[in-house]
């Protein structure tokens, strides 16, 4: 027999900014990284001879937890990865809704029939994943390992091995980030001993799921922000000059706020010239969402950090508790290259 830890990664940018992540390898966020220690703290009395994990940044930085300490390898494997979201990779949950509602209630509620363009179907998923996962339990048996992967992809495995036909997937729950399930095998296959267990993040406060709503809906939509290039009279509006890329931030075809992306000033270095909302978006937990697509603007273009000026504490608080550190020259910066490796 062996026992399987089946445990999604730490919250990664794509959770965080509420970007639809499959194969984009983004990084795991500032909480991410706490999520990590805690989940290592709660794995740590468990025998684990062996680790696992997809070929994706967050899920082998999240996989730090069980094979760093006990001086184990890293086995990694592009089977154990998130499903590929295609042509919706790097767009936000909102903009996918509102360009086609119906297919994201597919893919939260009807996975049976949910494909993209250029993605994956969910049974294209399962049978990679789930040979992949055979093949594990059978090198490993008499053994505990662990095996660290992704969300949706879970849902899917989880659900087809608790007996779930693939038009039924749906109706299971979703799994924290960090969140823990716990497989045995053996002649008999694959049974479900329990699944997304999360008390280690609700005993820490460090909860991704807490912090949303999505999850909780019927249908699994939320109602966010979404962003296109900013207008002229926008930039007016808000007081931004002429320089640069402009993000109009908008919520229900209202201005909220926006994001001003300068030229580089110097290699490597992208800066943020203006980041904020509108008096009457402040306080709904709405501010950080914009920074995804400054991210994902900067990356593309090679750039390793973002940078900007605080203009006083509350606004350098909010940006350090989202990952960024000051320079010795008073800017706050954010790594977002891949130079960590796991």
């Amino acid at each position: 027999m062996t026992r399987i830890y089946l445990v999604r990664h730490a919250e990664a940018e794509g959770n965080l900014y509420r970007i639809a992540h499959g194969h984009y390898n983004g990084l795991i966020t500032a909480r991410g990284y706490k999520q990590i220690a805690v989940l290592q703290q709660r794995i740590a009395h468990i025998p684990i001879d062996a680790v696992y994990s997809s070929d994706l940044f967050r899920t082998r930085t999240t996989a730090t937890a069980a094979y760093l300490p006990r001086h184990l390898p890293l086995h990694t494997d592009p089977n154990l990865r998130e499903v590929n979201m295609g042509v919706w990779e790097g767009h936000t949950w909102q903009s996918l809704r509102m360009e086609d509602e119906a297919r994201i209630v597919d893919f939260n509620r009807h996975l049976d029939r949910w494909q993209v363009p250029g993605g994956e179907t969910a049974r294209q998923v399962l049978d990679r994943f789930l040979p992949a996962l055979t093949k594990i339990a059978k090198e490993n048996d008499g053994k505990t390992v662990a095996v660290f992967s992704h969300g949706a992809a879970l849902r899917m495995v989880l659900g087809t091995l608790e007996g779930y036909p693939l038009s039924e997937l749906g109706s299971t729950p979703h799994g924290d980030n960090t969140a823990i399930s716990l497989l045995e095998y053996d002649e008999d296959g694959f049974t479900v001993l329990y699944r997304d267990d999360n008390h280690h993040l609700i005993d820490a406060h460090l909860s991704t799921f807490a912090k949303q709503k999505w999850w909780k809906d019927e249908r699994m939509l939320e109602s966010d922000m979404y962003y296109l290039p900013m207008t002229e009279a926008q930039r007016k509006a808000l007081g931004i000059g002429p320089e640069g890329q402009g993000i109009a931030v908008l919520h229900g075809g209202e201005l909220a706020g926006g994001v001003q992306l300068l030229p580089q000033k110097e290699p490597g270095v992208g800066w943020i010239g203006y980041y904020g909302l509108l008096p009457t978006w402040r306080g709904l937990n709405r501010g950080i969402g914009p920074l995804g697509q400054a991210v994902q603007y900067y990356r593309e273009k090679g750039v390793e950090h973002i940078r900007l000026h605080c203009p006083n504490e509350e606004t350098e608080s909010f940006f350090r508790h989202y990952g960024f550190e000051k320079t010795p020259q008073g800017y706050m910066d954010l790594y977002i290259g891949y130079g960590e490796q796991a």
